[in-house]
């Protein structure tokens, strides 16, 4: 049986693009700059702030930097008006913290902006821990942070079920050793995972369950 759902964060536990896009888009237009479309949002996620940035801005490189100093102190207080759950994720969270399964948050996005957001809607599902982006270890698909959540909650890698919608986390899984699910309900097409190496799917919250049972 799992023992441990290592997750990651935006397009995976949570819809944030819409929250992103506003916030990067207010950070652009200050310095001139057009903004980036719903489609552009979800493309550019996935890889830390930096690298949505670096993609935002498209040719202007130079600008990166101090686009990057506005958007990561915004975001990090940033109220997620425009964040979501997704449908049947409260059922099925509620349901492997009854069955005694660990929960962690592996994720690129800046750590104070993780614990800001995961406070308002995961909360209540005691999640057993959250890691972020903080510059002490490299961003995935490095397995550094998978290593750390698995040394924290005591468990090895033939343990836990790495979650995630991106090709980053199927990286990261298969560089850490850790069975990956991809998650269809994010922010990329089963065809773009597949590409990527993805070799199992869940459509939904309600069909991740028959992983862990």
């Amino acid at each position: 049986m799992v023992k441990a759902i290592l997750f990651d964060l935006d397009g995976t536990l949570l819809d944030t693009s819409s929250d992103i896009q506003k916030l990067l888009n207010e950070c652009l237009l200050m310095h001139g700059l057009p903004g980036i479309t719903p489609k552009e949002t979800r493309k550019f996620i996935g890889n830390g702030a930096r690298a949505l940035v670096e993609r935002a801005v498209k040719e202007r490189a130079d600008l990166v930097d101090v686009v990057l100093s506005d958007y990561v102190p915004r975001f990090a207080v940033c109220d997620n008006c425009l964040t979501r759950l997704f449908e049947g994720e409260a059922e099925f969270l509620t349901a492997a913290k009854r069955k005694g399964v660990k929960m962690a948050v592996v994720t690129n996005k800046p750590q104070r902006a993780t614990e800001n957001v995961c406070s308002q809607f995961l909360s209540e599902f005691s999640f057993d821990l959250l890691l972020g982006a903080k510059g002490d270890y490299p961003l995935k698909p490095s397995p550094d942070g998978t290593y750390l959540a698995l040394e924290t909650l005591g468990l090895s890698a033939c343990d836990a079920l790495f979650v995630g919608d991106g090709e980053t986390d199927i990286e990261t899984a298969r560089a850490a050793g850790v069975r990956c699910v991809s998650a269809l309900w994010g922010y990329r097409s089963k065809e773009e995972l597949m590409s990527f190496g993805a070799k199992e799917f869940a459509e939904s919250f309600s069909d991740l369950m028959k992983f862990i049972d």
